[in-house]
Order: C-alpha cells, then structure tokens, then sequence
C-alpha cells in the first residue's frame, strides 16, 4: 500500500513516541491539561433585573419621603428613624430628588424591555411612564413642586400647612414613649419645612411665577385658621389625647405646646407675611397660560394626569359631548320630580334652593349624615360579590374633615397602612350642609369608599405585586375607577325607584365632564376664574361658593380636574372590548379583577392589562 506523505509523517511520529517511552521509562509523566475556567454566569433575565431594580427604587423612595414610610406603616425597624422626620422640602432637596429620578431613568433603560412579557411588562411600562414624565417636565420646567401639575408651592390646597393637621392626626402611629418622641421631633420639623417653602416659594417669585390673587386669599385664610394658641391646636392635641388614650406616661400637652410655639408659629407667622407680600404682586388670571413656558406646561400636567396624548381640544370636546349625554337623562328624571323649567344647571340649582335632603347645619346634623352613609356602605358591601371577584380586607371609615381645615380642603380618601393597623379614611367637608344636601353624598360616598377608591387602592396594596407598584398611583386610573364605580352602582339598580338619588349620581357625572371643559377652559381658552364658574353652573348646578372651589382648585392644580372622565371613558371602553372579545365567557367579576389586582398603572398599559385577560380567558 502506498501512503501519502502526510500519512508517512504521521505514522513515523506514533512510532518515534513509542520508542521513546518504551526506552526511558522514567521521564515525567506528561502534565494534564490546565482545568478549563468554570462558563461564566448567565446575565440576569431581564425580569429579575426589573424585580431587583423595583425593590431599590421603593427603598430609594422611601428613603427620600419618610411621610411614604409613616403612611404605609413601615416606619419602624430599619426604618425606625424615618418616623420622626419629614421630607426635605428644600431647593437642594428637590434638586437631590430630581437626580434621583434621572438615575432611576436611566437605569430602569438597561433593563431589556422586549424580554418581558405578561405582568413584567406591565411593571415595566407602569414605571418607565412615571419616571419618564416626571424627568421632561424636571428638564423643561423649574418652578413649582416636581414634575408639572402643580406651578405653586403655596396655595389654598398646597403647602405642609394644609398637609401637615391630617397626616400629624391620623398617619403618625401613637403606640409608645417612642411615637410620642417622634411626634415631637416631626411637629418641630414642620417649622423648617415652612421655611424651606419660603425659599423656594422667592425662588419662583423671581421667575415669574406668583399664584393667583384668588388663591393667595385662600391660602391666607387657611393658614390663619390654623394659627390658634396651642390649647386649640390639634397639632397638640393629637398628640396629647392619643398618649392620655394609651396611658404613655409624660406631660405631652406641655411638651407638644412648647414645640408648636417655639417652631410652627413663627414659621407659620413668616408664611403669612410672604404671602400678604404677594398680593401686590397677584394677578387674577386664573390660567398656567400666563406662567413661563406656561402652554407647555399645561400640556405636560394634562398629559401626566390623563396618561394619554388627548390634547387640550380634545379633551374639551370630549367634556362637551358627555355633558350633551347626561343632560338627556336628567331631563327625563326633572321631569318626573316637577323641575321644568330652565336648562339642566338651573334645575339643580333650583333643587338646592328647595332644601331637599338637607340635614340642619349643626354637628348634630353633620353626625346624622355620616350615620347614614355608614348604611350606604353596609347596603353596597352586602352585594359586592355580584360585581367582584376579590374584595379589599382593610376597613373604611367615614371622618368628619376637621373645622379648622374645612374651608380650602376637598372631600378626599386616605388610604390604609399595608399592615392594616390603620383603617381607609373618607374625609368628608361638611363645613355647610346646604352644600351637600343627602341625594349626592351616596354616590359621593361609592366614589370615595366603595367600591372606589377604598377597594382600589386597599386591594392594590394587599395584592401579590412588588412593593414598589403596591404604593404607585396614577390620577388617570384611580380617579377613573371611582368615577366608573359610581356607574356600576347604578347599573346594579341601586337607584332604581328613586330618581332623586339617581339625579344626584348623574349631578356627580356631570362635575366631571364640567371638569373636562372648565379645565381647559381655564388653561388652554384663557377663560377667567369666572367664566369658568358660570360654566361649572351651567353644567352641574352648584351653588356659587362650591363651584367657586372647584374652580380655584383646578387653577392652581392644572390637568388633574381631567383624570376622572378620561380614565372612566377608557375602563368602559375597555369593558366592551372584553365583552365583544369574549361574549358568554366575559365576567364582571373577573374583569374587575384583572384591573384591581394588577395596580394602579397608565391608561396605555391598562389597555395590555385587558388584552392579556382577553388571551387567558379565550385558553
């Protein structure tokens, strides 16, 4: 056989090492291969990434907003030191905040999105959207709190004068030496954070930006119905009832007194005077239009607020067109009660001038109201389950909004602790109850309780999410809930037969497509403080002082007033999407399930939310 020669060399070297070992057998053995490195480890999936990522923003965030940590009662432990302090409110401290969005921008980015799936994908979009609006607006606008949505640090709803009374009350836990303490520490605290406002407050002066005249007079009445001595404060007396209440030993109410004189009231006192020296510089357009980059500004806090793209005109039209509806149907029900004449807004102001449902005007009466919402609720709680799937395990209860507050504060919810220690609260203005005759304030009270926002946000926070989406909030869809709350009530027929309270559920529907037009109006028309309340009248019918409120709220808190009606029009949207999608396999209660349990979120990844649920259901 011949060979090749690369055969030839081949076979000559096998044999050449075999001489050799066979000739010498004691040359070292030949070493083993150096052991291979271990494979480096897998990259993290790009769902872990984002669960790692979720629990530092949430500690980050705590760390920045100690109220965050009283408030969902996690101010203890590791954190225990959070409980005396409050927020830095200070330039340095936004600034410090700011920074802090941007970073968390950017590393939320490194997290590959197309990876995700399902309710990661959710997480993700839910807080790329937060994070994202809230960093444009910190690169475009300088004035006002973070983000845009709110231009003025001070206000008749802004500031930690108006904050603080509410969150000392009910927030801040009293159940030792230690509580008391930090209640002490926080009470001085309010004092440095007043004066913190007060520099930014000059800061923003000097831009341009001055709240209107409207809003300075409500801000200074507020404030000087809280400046009381201290044996009338409930900044003192929060704290001394609560301890006496839990036999702590120690003479709070000295203690809490000295504190209130010595830091509150002169910061408060030093609040009054900038805010007696703005009124020469006030003007009485009530619009963001007048502020620096101010058609901009609006548009980024309608867009934040609505967590859509709808532009101003369209929200306006969208306003018009759902008034054009519920007219229709309060005529119909007008008709039936004798109120014939005029347009819709004059026959609700003419059933405010006939008095009905209204309770006299003393705390008597006031306690009357509550007693009989509290049957409101226990009538909707007893049918719940034909509507929901899963309900809240954290109670509500219904709070009188304290007198010395009353005057600039809105009816509004607070939500439970994550422990459950502490209840949901529905704070209720009851300073006149001519203002608030009963046919409303049940539907006012399934908007606020339930099934609103109580078992919204109290399932959202029991439910199986990271911690971080646990306690996020988007005005879109939590407003939006409670609004569509209100229309399922309806739809469940507990209105049927009486069509006084169904006029008060279609008066509370109208307040908010007023808050469409009036909104815009304000902000993107120019319209004045009172042309805007005329057309709140015309649309819904409340008395002037109320209408005069809403107006002024929405002045100085541009966008939000458009979140309700906007995020209702998207559930209900939605909803039929599900049940075309889905026809004798589509249930209320599983729906509704899909939205609660999944958190608050953008109305766009609300759309993914239903998409998803649509998939699960047709497999």
């Amino acid at each position: 056989m011949i060979h090749s020669r690369r055969q030839i060399l081949t076979l000559a070297g096998a044999v050449a090492l075999t001489g050799c070992a066979t000739a010498d057998e004691n040359l070292p053995p030949i070493p083993p291969p150096p052991p291979q490195a271990p494979p480096p480890p897998k990259p993290p999936s790009a769902e872990s990434h984002l669960n790692k990522l979720m629990t530092d923003f949430f500690n980050e965030n705590l760390r920045e907003s100690p109220e965050l940590a009283t408030s969902l009662g996690l101010d203890k432990g590791k954190l225990a030191d959070e409980a005396g302090k409050l927020s830095d409110a200070s330039i340095e401290g936004v600034d410090r905040r700011k920074k802090l969005n941007a970073d968390q921008l950017r590393r939320l980015k490194a997290v590959n999105r197309k990876a995700l799936t399902g309710m990661a994908a959710v997480n993700y979009d839910s807080i790329l959207f937060d994070l994202q609006s809230t960093a444009d607006a910190d690169a475009r606008f300088v004035y006002g709190r973070q983000g845009a949505g709110a231009p003025y640090v001070l206000s008749q709803i802004t500031g930690v004068w108006q904050d603080a009374p509410d969150f000392m009350a009910t927030q801040h836990r009293i159940e030792s030496k230690e509580d008391c303490d930090a209640y002490l520490s926080r009470l001085e605290a309010i004092g440095r954070v007043m004066d913190q406002e007060i520099e930014r407050v000059r800061r923003d002066v000097g831009l341009g930006v001055v709240p209107p005249d409207f809003a300075i007079k409500g801000c200074l009445s507020g404030m000087k119905g809280l400046r009381v001595p201290a044996a009338k404060s409930t900044l003192v007396s929060a704290l001394a009832e609560r301890a006496k209440a839990k036999g702590i030993d120690g003479d709070w109410t000295a203690r809490a007194s000295a504190a209130y004189e010595a830091k509150v009231l002169p910061a408060l006192d030093r609040q009054i005077a900038l805010m007696e020296e703005l009124r020469g510089k006030a003007k009485h357009d009530a619009g963001v239009w007048r502020l620096p980059d101010g058609e901009a500004y609006y548009a980024q806090s309608l867009a934040n607020a609505t967590t859509t793209r709808l532009s101003p005109a369209e929200v306006h039209q969208m306003g018009v067109d759902v008034t054009r509806e519920l007219h229709a149907r309060a005529e119909v029900l007008f008709n039936q009660l004798g109120f014939t004449r005029g347009g819709i807004g004059q026959r609700y102001q003419a059933l405010y001038r006939s008095k009905k449902g209204v309770y006299p005007n003393t705390d008597a009466g006031k306690a009357r109201i509550i007693a009989d919402l509290n049957k409101e609720v226990a009538r909707i709680r007893a049918r719940l389950p034909e509507q929901f799937g899963t309900l809240p395990k954290a109670d509500v209860e219904i709070r009188r909004i304290p007198a010395t507050t009353e005057q600039g504060a809105s009816t509004h919810y607070e939500a439970p602790s994550l422990d459950g220690s502490r209840p949901g609260i529905y704070w209720l203005n009851l300073r006149d109850t001519a203002e608030s005759p009963y046919w409303f304030l049940p539907t006012t009270t399934f908007h606020e309780a339930i099934p609103g926002h109580h078992m919204q946000i109290a399932m959202q926070r029991e439910a199986d999410l990271p911690m971080l989406r646990r306690v996020q909030g988007f005005g879109a869809y939590a407003e939006g809930w409670a609004l569509y709350s209100e229309q399922v009530v309806q739809e469940m027929g507990l209105y049927q037969g009486e069509p006084l309270n169904e006029l008060g559920y279609i008066h509370d529907a109208l307040l908010r497509s007023a808050r469409l037009v009036t909104d815009t109006g304000l902000h993107s028309l120019k319209w004045s403080r009172e042309k805007a309340i005329a057309e709140m009248r015309n649309i819904e019918g409340d008395p002037e002082p109320l209408a005069a409120q809403e107006i002024e709220r929405y002045s100085v808190w541009p966008g939000q007033a458009c979140s309700y009606m906007v995020g209702k029009l998207t559930i209900l949207r939605l909803r039929e999407k599900a049940r075309a999608a889905l026809g004798d396999r589509y249930d209320p209660r599983k729906f509704h399930d899909a939205i609660l349990l999944s958190g608050s979120m953008p109305l766009t990844a609300l759309e993914s939310v239903i998409d998803n649920y649509i998939a699960a259901t047709r497999a």
